[in-house]
Parts: structure tokens; C-alpha cells; sequence
């Protein structure tokens, strides 16, 4: 969240950050090339993947927890771990056999 800081400035810092990471994950945000998105609906599959893969897979060293149990120090956590959404690193398998369910 981009907050103002006493002096009204807004850091984009961490929008950058975001932007960095996605360009070098993603191919198709870098050029036209093998990767290049055709229609605009496999554009956002592709993001909307990314998204899910990043928060559910991929562990963030910002996020994990100091622990002592045995010769392990520290605890992997994804973000969906941190907002508590779910309570392990998901694996490739269980994210693409996942059932949304229906509201």
C-alpha cells in the first residue's frame, strides 16, 4: 500500500519493485518475441497464473520467521502464508488442481 509520509511524498518503491519482478518472470512483458501474447485474454491466463504462482508458491526471504527445531532456522513462508489464506508452500500440482469454489 503506498502511504505519504509526513512531508506528502509517496514512495513508489515497493511499485517498482513489483513491476521489476513481474517483467523478469514473465517473458511476455518484455518484448515481442516467442513469448508475446496474442489476445489480450491469454495475456491476463498468463498474469493471472504469475499472480498465483507468486503468492501461493514461490517462498519470499522478507517473509520467512527465525525458528529453532533441530539445525533449521527458519521458517519458508509465501506471501498467502503471511495474510494466513493458507497454512504451507503449495506445489505446482496442488495449485493447478485446485477447485474454485462457487459463491
Amino acid at each position: 500500500m503506498l502511504e505519504a509520509d509526513l512531508d506528502d511524498y509517496i514512495g513508489t518503491s515497493y511499485v517498482e519493485r513489483i513491476n521489476l519482478t513481474i517483467r523478469t518472470s514473465l517473458a511476455r512483458f518484455i518484448r515481442k518475441g516467442m513469448n508475446f501474447s496474442k489476445t489480450i485474454k491469454m495475456h491476463q491466463k498468463a498474469f493471472d497464473f504469475f499472480q498465483a504462482w507468486y503468492n501461493f508458491i514461490k517462498p519470499h526471504k522478507s517473509l520467512r520467521l527465525k525458528i529453532y527445531f533441530g539445525n533449521r532456522r527458519w521458517f519458508q513462508r509465501t506471501p498467502a502464508m503471511a495474510e494466513r489464506i493458507t497454512d504451507h508452500i503449495w506445489s505446482l500440482k496442488e495449485l493447478l488442481t485446485f477447485r474454485v469454489p462457487i459463491q
